[in-house]
């Protein structure tokens, strides 16, 4: 232990031999000298902490009628030595301090701004609750008896000393999570309007401040929580005021740092829509910030420091970057309309930004792999960040700074697989012990401030890039020299656990009971929604795989485990408007991958059979005379039509794919025509006019039933019996006809 100085041990004597609490008060006046001093070191603290007593402490709070001495004096010597004792977090979880927490928060939300005494206790009180809030027990105690409300209570009612009870509510929030918010989200809306308020109209330097809580409330709040507006709901259009005024204005880095954060949370959670208030010139907003996010961004990426200067301001990187990629996504689906000098002037300021990533990325990977420099954590997640942003810009920019791209990709599939699969490790954890910012069964918060690199699975952003650059040669290459294909697999099979899923079963005793269905929990909704364009995009990169690398794909081992697997589970995927997309990537992709291994299919595989019931099912009712006005012209069914852009190319392949593996494999022609499918082709095309059939659609059709009846010697017949000679006269199909009847 620690050498406890004389004058503490001589404190410490005088106050174990009080025999009065006047005497032990007198004894006290010396104590806060000594607490105050260099000497006073966690061991001395707690050696003055024990000899004094909380019980004497907490008395000295409560007095309120003494003679001859205001009671704000021993109020003021009590909280000068807890808020001293209280930065020692073995002394901040001390139980009978934590069971009296409500003393702190009675001072705090009583006091008035009569005095300067008053101002000394407030602050102490707020200082004493700041440091019990660092501490995990100090946390949950705070939390359960109130604070969170209790500080927004304050601000919202009040004037005097209301911004420290903002800096301890966005530390009570942070630390605990969204959970905060869920059973008063009124709260939070109240809160944020007398914030955001406050914020527009300030012209002082508090402004700034304020732009740094409503950060802090933001970021801890769900978004669904934030976005369930009344109809007094006022802070979005406050926020937005007093955003422009400062990022329209000469400004330094400690006012511009702030807003540009406040700016990125605000458009993560509100869409790129909320930059767009202005009536008079909405687009004005939104190219600004994206413009401020791209100089600072190559301001901090370009100084001759390289990562440690980028580290240095990780928070304003970072979100720069969330404001850059949220712009790119929302130009790219079109949300917005830019005029070609707005285009071109965000352009460049892209391109500026990424080419300064770029240049940082290469760096660090030629430092890891020639210095074998062992990356810090947080560097990690800062390079996470910078993968993220510019994978966000490969998806869309194709060909830009392609050679760069090439000699990164390693690098960049290395962190991307890290995240993976602690992302991955976290997410099946999360399904046994409960979802993160809830409540475990003892009642206490989840943790949440876990692994870094478990918070997001950078190779899920990266998919759409890698969908592109399947295509081209040399970043193909590298695909498959680094076994990403194995990876892509793995990811594959995690994202289909989760669109999958399968509520638990009924307990037997509950099952003759009439039990109401249950809606699933929204953050499952999401992440299904959110794993299904993730599968999506590695059926895309295995296609373009399978179709470029066909002697590979036809000899591989694993493309014969992807087979397997679409051909077990696509006839599994629930049969629901969600999962069309998917059912059609999965089929045809299963269509190719059976054609490449088509030696290596066996005829009593049962797999197969109900797969390629699946797959005709999706090819079957994409069109359809019944939906047309004069139900004599073929048309995209209302189910497939919200959802053409996306299928029709798919729809095509598919058709020609199957012909084609009726060719290699003539046995699955057998399904079709048990299927009905042939002869539902006939009975539809019969009832379509001449000449309103599309030519490609024609060609399909055709092509289809002519390699069907090559394949299989009964169709013919078949076809026959359902008049296709009528269809092929009428719809001018000569092959179809030359096959059915020679003539």
């Amino acid at each position: 232990m620690a050498a406890i100085p004389e004058p503490v041990k001589k404190c410490v004597a005088i106050l174990k031999a009080s025999e009065t609490d006047t005497e032990k008060l007198a004894a006290l006046f010396m104590v806060t000298k000594l607490v105050k001093g260099n000497d006073c070191s966690a061991a001395v603290r707690k050696v003055l902490f024990e000899a004094i007593g909380f019980k004497f402490l907490k008395r000295l709070l409560l007095t309120s009628d003494v003679q001859d001495c205001p009671p704000q004096i021993y109020k003021s010597v009590a909280l000068s030595i807890l808020s001293t004792f209280c930065k020692d977090p073995e002394l901040a979880i001390d139980p009978e301090l934590l069971a009296n927490l409500q003393m702190f928060l009675d001072i705090v939300q009583t006091s008035d701004a009569a005095d300067d005494d008053n101002l000394i206790i407030v602050n102490e009180a707020y200082e004493c609750l700041a440091s019990i809030a660092t501490t995990k027990q100090g946390l949950k105690a705070l939390i359960d008896i109130g604070a969170v409300a209790k500080m927004c209570e304050i601000y919202t009612n009040q004037s005097f000393q209301t911004d420290e009870a903002l800096d301890l509510l966005v530390t009570l929030v942070t630390g605990f999570g969204p959970s905060c918010w869920e059973e008063n989200p009124g709260a939070f809306h109240t809160l944020m309007n007398k914030i955001s308020l406050d914020c527009e109209v300030d012209q002082s330097d508090r402004k700034f401040h304020l732009c740094d809580i409503m950060n802090g409330l933001l970021s801890s709040c769900k978004h669904d929580t934030a976005t369930n507006f009344s109809e007094d709901t006022t802070w979005p259009a406050s926020v937005y005021k007093a955003l422009y005024d400062i990022l329209t204005s000469k400004i330094g880095k400690a006012q511009r740092d702030p807003a540009l954060k406040l700016a990125s949370v605000m458009t993560g959670v509100m869409g790129p829509k909320w930059t767009m208030m202005d009536e008079d010139n909405p687009r004005k907003f939104f190219l600004l910030i994206v413009q401020l996010a791209c100089v600072e961004v190559r301001m901090q990426l370009e100084d001759k420091g390289g990562l440690k200067t980028a580290m240095a301001n990780a928070d304003l990187v970072t979100a720069c970057f969330l404001l850059i990629e949220t712009a790119i996504t929302f130009v790219a689906n079109e949300h917005v309309e830019l005029e070609g000098r707005e285009k071109q002037s965000m352009y460049t300021a892209m391109k500026g930004a990424f080419t300064a990533v770029i240049s940082l990325l290469m760096k660090v990977q030629g430092d890891f792999n020639k210095k074998k420099v062992q990356l810090e954590m947080q560097e990690k997640v800062l390079i996470c960040a910078m993968v993220r942003v510019l994978s966000s810009w490969m998806a869309q920019e194709t060909s830009a700074m392609r050679d760069q791209i090439y000699q990164l990709l390693p690098f960049m599939l290395l962190l991307a697989n890290d995240t993976f699969y602690a992302y991955r490790a976290r997410y099946m954890m999360e399904k046994v012990r409960g979802p993160p910012g809830g409540t475990n069964p003892t009642g206490e918060p989840m943790e949440v401030d876990t692994d870094p690199m478990s918070q997001v699975d950078i190779l899920r952003f990266m998919l759409p890039a890698l969908c592109h650059l399947a295509v081209e040669d040399q970043a193909r290459k590298i695909l498959l020299n680094t076994k990403e294909d194995e990876i892509l697999y793995e990811s594959f099979a995690f994202h289909w656990s989760i669109v999958h899923y399968k509520k638990p079963p009924v307990p037997r005793a509950d099952r003759l009971k009439v039990r109401k269905e249950e809606a699933l929990d929204p953050k499952l909704v999401e992440d299904m929604s959110d794993s299904r364009t993730a599968m999506i995009s590695i059926c895309n990169i295995f296609m373009n795989i399978t179709v470029l690398e066909a002697k590979l794909v036809e000899e591989s081992s694993l493309f014969a485990q992807l087979l397997k697997f679409i051909l077990s589970n696509l006839p599994e995927l629930r049969n629901i408007p969600d999962n069309l997309v998917l059912h059609g990537n999965m089929a045809v992709l299963g269509l190719l991958l059976l054609k490449q291994q088509a030696k290596k299919i066996k005829k009593n595989d049962f797999s197969i059979c109900r797969y390629i019931q699946a797959t005709i099912r999706f090819l079957w009712d994409a069109y359809n005379v019944d939906e047309s006005n004069d139900s004599s012209t073929l048309v995209v069914a209302m189910s497939y039509k919200e959802h053409w852009i996306q299928l029709m190319e798919l729809w095509f392949l598919g058709m020609q794919t199957m012909s084609a593996v009726l060719s290699l494999i003539p046995w699955i022609s057998e399904f079709a025509i048990e299927s009905g499918w042939a002869e539902g082709i006939i009975d539809t095309l019969k009832k379509v006019k001449y000449g309103s059939l599309p030519p490609n659609t024609k060609s399909a059709y055709e092509d289809f039933l002519c390699h069907l009846v090559a394949a299989n010697n009964s169709v013919a017949s078949v076809l026959k019996k359902r008049d296709a000679l009528a269809v092929c006269r009428n719809h001018r199909l000569m092959e179809l006809g030359k096959k059915l009847f020679e003539d």
